[in-house]
């Protein structure tokens, strides 16, 4: 962020981490020179105008604790990064002078220069104090984002919605990747055939709804084809990718019906799937 920010001409002047090493080791990877403190040294932020608490999620309220408890306000207005909390933790900065809000992108950041690029082009949901949503919109339009908001009490039903979206997807895929290594590819490869396949889905989406996106074995309603893949993933005795495989198959049928053509088949698929799975449970 503090690398997506400076692109855009922000002034970044100080980075904080828990330990001051770490601070500096972030500065250095984006190339900033800024003060870099410890978690101990917060009596020493510079005033600013936007503070931004980009900790993790079970760090913030301490954090928020900490900086409140400082003489006095080192911003006008303080946002947190949490996709699933609200704005409402920062309250006690709130009686401190400060605005509260939460800005969140919903960007997959893994690496630091690739992850300031996906900054600079992707939603923010924002929420909070209503001089803290107009400053986040501001940042968001310098990044080149967009934003949307949401009421706070949805927070963590909307993190869940960006979790299955990504992290729960690149752990799907791992599991893709064990289920063909089985098959005698090492991974490397595994990842070569798969990841073809997962970049036309993503296109496909880009275009078209979820339902004629969906391709294969469940939109066809192919009964004998399922049958055989849950004889062969019961013989890897997996239960979690076999719960998996149940879980999205059922999603599935329900995206071809939404199609509005009959599947073949789909209340007999609907059964095996749950009889496969239960039989692994009492195997189990």
């Amino acid at each position: 962020m503090a690398l997506a920010l400076d692109a855009c001409g922000y002034d970044v002047r100080a980075l904080v981490s828990r330990e001051a090493s770490g601070a500096r080791r972030a500065a250095a990877r984006a190339g900033l020179k800024t003060l870099a403190l410890g978690a101990v040294e917060l009596g020493r932020l510079p005033t600013v105008e936007l503070l931004f608490l980009a900790t993790p999620d079970d760090a913030l309220g301490e954090t928020v604790e900490r900086i409140a408890s400082l003489p006095d306000a080192r911003a006008r207005v303080a946002l947190h990064t949490s996709g699933a909390l609200s704005s409402e933790l920062l309250a006690p900065l709130r009686g401190r002078g400060y605005r509260i809000g939460s800005m969140h992108p919903l960007a997959a950041v893994s690496e630091t220069r690739a992850g300031a690029r996906s900054l600079r082009r992707a939603f923010y949901c924002v929420e909070g104090d209503a001089r803290a949503v107009r400053d986040a919109r501001r940042v968001v339009r310098d990044l080149g984002g967009r934003s949307f908001t949401i009421a706070p009490e949805d927070k963590a039903l909307y993190h869940a919605a960006a979790v299955l979206t990504a992290g729960h997807v690149v752990a799907l895929f791992d599991t893709a990747l064990d289920t063909l290594r089985r098959c005698g590819l090492n991974e490397r490869r595994a990842r070569e055939v798969l990841l073809p396949l997962l970049r036309g889905t993503v296109e496909n989406l880009s275009t078209q709804t979820p339902e004629r996106a969906l391709t294969g074995t469940f939109a066809r309603g192919d009964l004998k084809t399922v049958l055989n893949h849950l004889r062969a993933l019961q013989k890897g005795r997996d239960e979690a990718t076999l719960a998996a495989y149940v879980a999205l198959g059922e999603r599935s049928l329900g995206l071809a019906a939404r199609r509005g053509r009959a599947v073949p088949s789909a209340e007999e698929i609907r059964r095996v799937l749950r009889r496969a799975l239960g039989a692994a449970r009492v195997k189990g």
